[in-house]
Order: C-alpha cells, then structure tokens, then sequence
C-alpha cells in the first residue's frame, strides 16, 4: 500500500467514527468498564468450561473474578438492611462469606453452556459517585440481553455492587428475598438459607 493511499484509508476510519467515540480496536480506557470486561471474560470462560466442568468447576473459575470484581461486603451489607448495624463482627464476616459463595454458585449455575456468545461494553456513563457500565450479551441465535452494571469506587479499584436486567436491581431482589429468613432467624437463619441455595445451584 502507497503512503498516499494508507493516508486516504485512514482518513475514511476518521471520518466513519462517530466524535467522542473509540476505534472498536482500542482497549477500554475507563477502569470501571475494564472490571466489567474482566469479570466478563471469566463468564465465557466459565461458560466454554460448560457441564465437563460441572457448577463446582464453574464456580471455582469465576470465584476469583467474583471475590476481586464485586465490593461484596457492601453488597452484604445493603442485601441485609437495617439489621446489620445491631449484628457482631463475626456476624458480619459470616454473613458475607456466605453471600460470596451463593453469589459464585448463582452466576456458575446461570452460565453453563457456551454457543458463541459474547459480551460487549457499552459507553460508561457517570451517576454521582457511581458508574453504570451497560453491557450486551450478544448471541448468535437469539436477540441481544442488556445487563447493566453499576460500579463505586474502593480502596482496591472501581467494584460491581449491583447488576441490573429488564430494569430492575438484582441487589434489591436479594433484599427482599432475605427478608423472611432474616427475620425468623436472623444472622444465623439467613446464613442457613444461603447455604442450602448454594448447596442446591452446586448440585
């Protein structure tokens, strides 16, 4: 290819992407979507892995991904309510290893199998503190899902707390849930009720 001509090649690229956007080639810049793609590759990972692996070998390859992409005692936290402020230390610390683990055991079990899909990070967008990363799962045979991510920032980086589908919270899904189990058991109770969905998602 001719000087001249490389130039007019990339003069079309210029002027065929839209302004403020990037090149679909370049890595993304913004920490918060490139948590969201990491925890996303190890989805595919997990997904090519597929029912060889079982949900326990799909669990203990998205476990790290989960354990450093989510603020999960904070997530604990919120899932819990009011009732957090009068448990121990221990209570806490319970609680949230708990959630951790029925959290792996969901996402291992909701992605099994692998047909070609693919994740795509949308443009971030800010929202006070926060930043909500949209994202399509785009698959070869069916229509695109849209899961949006809301990331805070942490000590250790920018951490999903929430992830949103067909609009509506999944940590405030979780809240509600727990609410009877913590109510009639409280720490200890809801523990035991997050244990036996793990138990069952793990087979």
């Amino acid at each position: 290819m001719t000087r001249r001509l490389a130039g007019l090649v990339v003069g079309a690229l210029i002027a065929l992407t839209p302004l403020g956007t990037a090149p679909a080639w370049a890595a993304p810049a913004d920490p918060a979507a490139a948590r969201v793609e990491a925890f996303d590759d190890a989805l595919i990972s997990a997904m090519k892995a597929g029912a060889a692996a079982g949900p326990r070998g799909r669990g203990r390859t998205l476990a790290p991904a989960v354990e450093s992409g989510f603020d999960l005692p904070t997530m604990t936290r919120f899932a819990v309510g009011p009732a957090w402020a009068s448990m121990s230390e221990a209570q806490h610390s319970a609680l949230v290893g708990a959630f951790t683990r029925f959290t792996v055991a969901s996402y291992a079990s909701n992605f099994d199998s692998y047909g070609g899909q693919k994740f795509v990070v949308q443009a971030v967008q800010t929202r006070g503190p926060d930043k909500i990363v949209p994202v399509q799962l785009v698959s070869p045979h069916g229509a695109p899902v849209t899961l949006i991510y809301r990331l805070h920032e942490t000590p250790s980086g920018w951490k999903i707390i929430d992830i949103y589908f067909n609009g509506i919270s999944q940590l405030t899904t979780r809240r509600a849930d727990f609410a009877q189990p913590l109510n009639m058991g409280g720490a200890s109770g809801l523990i035991s009720h997050l244990d036996a969905l793990t138990q069952k998602l793990d087979g």
